[in-house]
């Protein structure tokens, strides 16, 4: 018996959902953090122009593999008759289960510290270590977004991701407006949109262009089989073009957006100082340390109410990426064992969870997962499984577009592109997407891959040779 996979009602429901995949954890949390890192508006410019340029076609290679064969990401090379080149598939599943389960540890941080907030215990900025390292509450935040994630994708394609997806990306869409918004009114908001805006080229550094891709990648949730599990979904009516398009503009509007309500509170309460941004106030801090800080500055009724509204904007963003990154495994089990999708949901659920148990375990709750793992710049599980999964999405595009290009030929891309598109193949975007797929993004995906592994996985510093050339 071959169980029902399900499918979008329309057109929206499939922009929202995958929008929904896109925008989450990796536009509000992990995002600004990058471009702290990155040193500020150099990293927004070449985040954008991947974006755009580069992710784009990986993207639409994506969807239209997956509408061509209605199957999950193994499934899909299998039925395309390329069985050896289902380890894509693979791999992508892989990446997807081990991002769901270190990120659904940040979610349940992120869902705890609504609480925190609404309550008024700002101070659980000052003990962040604390919190991180008690393993019941954020084990127990974490059952509970786990348990939230697996009821929705339970509910089915239309039913449950598509229902809360049109639900969810309104809310979250109004919300990071309206607190951004009001940030733009504090005192020294100024000096953070500057550093955010106006960009220095001195920090274009062989550095940043690596970092702003694997961020792309990230947020856009290429590589790890999301858009092809969701693509399978889509109807054969419908414009793939045009819908990656809005997808990749709303990922990139909310990451700008979520910027905008950021950095000018991170000038707020540093008295316009941005020079921190990018050393100790980079990384999980940046929102779980120096947001909270912020927010106690505004005083106590008013800082519970946009700290609260803060984190449950960051939890609704974490949701619709969790149900995304649980319906490729699901979509896998339903697929390949003929299960039903919630015996599917509870076997794919229940290992992810147990997977992502040292990550939980990983910032002071266990000195082995917190302390011991010294690889690729990162002294703790979680920030080490992040790296690997960065370069395993990578690898992944890249092996999605030669597939595409030179195995499975991009005259079959461009039929089935062709399907809701009349007259696709004599459009200029179809030159633009064969050329990018067949030459720049293998050769530029490959090459940053290389430097990464090169520099973070075997201390290899490729970024200070290049930089010598540039």
């Amino acid at each position: 018996m071959v169980a029902e996979r399900g499918k979008f009602t329309n057109k929206l429901g499939f922009i929202l959902a995958a929008a929904g995949s896109a925008v989450g954890l990796g536009n509000i949390w992990k995002f600004p953090f990058e471009v702290g890192l990155g040193g500020g508006a150099a990293f927004v410019v070449m985040y954008l122009v991947f974006c755009f340029l580069l992710c784009f076609p990986v993207m639409v290679t994506e969807i239209a593999i997956g509408r061509k064969t209605r199957k999950n990401p193994v499934g899909a090379f299998t039925s395309l008759g390329f069985k050896n080149w289902r380890f894509i598939g693979v791999f992508g599943v892989l990446a997807g289960v081990l991002i769901l389960s270190f990120y659904n540890v940040i979610a349940g941080w992120a869902f705890g510290f609504f609480f925190e907030m609404v309550t008024g215990n700002f101070s659980v900025s000052k003990h962040f270590g604390d919190f991180t390292s008690d393993l019941v509450k954020v084990g127990t935040y974490a059952v509970i977004f786990m348990s939230a994630t697996g009821f929705f994708v339970g509910r089915g394609v239309s039913g449950g991701i598509e229902k809360l997806s049109k639900i969810l990306m309104p809310t979250l869409i109004i919300m990071i407006v309206i607190i951004a918004a009001y940030t733009l009114t504090l005192p020294n908001a100024f000096e953070g949109i500057k550093f955010y805006l106006i960009p220095d080229l001195n920090e274009i550094t062989i550095n940043t262009i690596g970092g702003a891709l694997r961020q792309a990648f990230f947020s856009l949730s290429l590589g790890m089989g999301t858009l092809i599990t969701y693509g399978s979904y889509l109807s054969k009516n419908d414009n793939v073009i045009s819908s990656a398009a809005y997808i990749t503009l709303a990922d990139v509007s909310i990451a700008f957006v979520a910027g905008l309500m950021i950095f000018p509170l991170v000038a707020f309460i540093n008295q316009g100082d941005m020079s921190t941004v990018a050393s100790d106030q980079a990384g999980p801090g940046l929102i779980f340390i120096t947001m909270p800080r912020a927010f106690e500055t505004l005083g106590p009724n008013l800082g519970a109410f946009v700290g609260g509204t803060f984190f449950l904007l960051l939890s609704f963003a974490a949701l619709t990426s969790t149900v995304s990154l649980l319906e490729v495994p699901t979509a896998y089990i339903v697929d390949e064992w003929g299960v039903s999708r919630k015996k599917a949901v509870l076997i794919a659920s229940i290992i992810i969870f147990l997977v992502g148990l040292p990550s939980m375990l990983a910032n002071g709750a266990s000195d082995f997962f917190s302390n011991q793992f010294k690889i690729a710049g990162s002294s703790d599980f979680l920030s080490l499984v992040s790296k690997i999964t960065d370069s395993m999405l990578l690898l992944g595009g890249m092996c999605i577009v030669i597939f595409a290009a030179h195995i499975w030929k991009k005259e079959q891309l461009n039929e089935e592109l062709s399907n809701g598109y009349e007259g696709f193949k004599k459009k200029l975007v179809s030159k633009y997407l064969n050329f990018t797929i067949s030459y720049v993004s293998p050769i530029i995906l490959g090459i940053l891959f290389v430097i990464v592994v090169l520099s973070e996985f075997f201390g290899v510093n490729v970024y200070n040779y290049l930089s010598i050339l540039f």
